[in-house]
């Protein structure tokens, strides 16, 4: 994949922060930008920063597919990850997915026919004490997430869809 060359210089900053020889390490913000600029990171776009980076393109997919927050496929405006490790299942995590997955006509990992929401288990978000948690487009992470406070993020969400449109 061709990359524009503002996102080429993004890139270039990013390794720059590491020695010469250890421009792989720049591999997760390169994701990270790609993502931000495209919405989600494609096989081209793995394929792409591996050569820019001169590592193998099996490398870049094994970080874009080992963590949540990079989409490998398109995803709604609002990515819903809703922690489902065990410490958050034993209070309640798998119910607050069912929940939202139910109000939203979705399977996990499904994102809504109107393009605004995606929801997905996630592994743990590091909150087990507030559980259950959710984190809304890998930025906002919201405790406590009871049945009747999942609705009113919903709803909320639904409505800045709207507005966005």
């Amino acid at each position: 994949m061709q990359f524009p060359e503002s996102t080429l210089a993004r890139f270039a900053k990013e390794v720059a922060k590491y020695p010469a020889d250890q421009k792989q390490s720049a591999v997760m913000a390169c994701l990270a930008i790609v993502q931000q600029e495209q919405g989600h990171v494609s096989a081209a776009a793995e394929d792409g920063i591996a050569s820019y980076l001169g590592m193998p393109a099996i490398a870049v997919h094994e970080v874009s597919t080992f963590y949540n927050m990079y989409n490998t496929q398109p995803v709604g405006q609002f990515k819903l990850n809703v922690c489902t490790n065990l410490p958050c299942a034993l209070r309640d995590g798998d119910q607050a997915l069912d929940h939202v997955c139910k109000k939203l006509g979705v399977e996990p990992y499904g994102t809504t026919a109107d393009g605004v929401f995606t929801v997905q288990p996630s592994e743990c978000l590091g909150a087990c004490a507030d559980a259950p948690v959710m984190l809304v487009n890998d930025r906002q992470m919201l405790s406590f997430m009871s049945n009747s406070k999942l609705d009113e993020l919903l709803a909320l969400l639904k409505a800045n869809a709207e507005v966005a449109k």
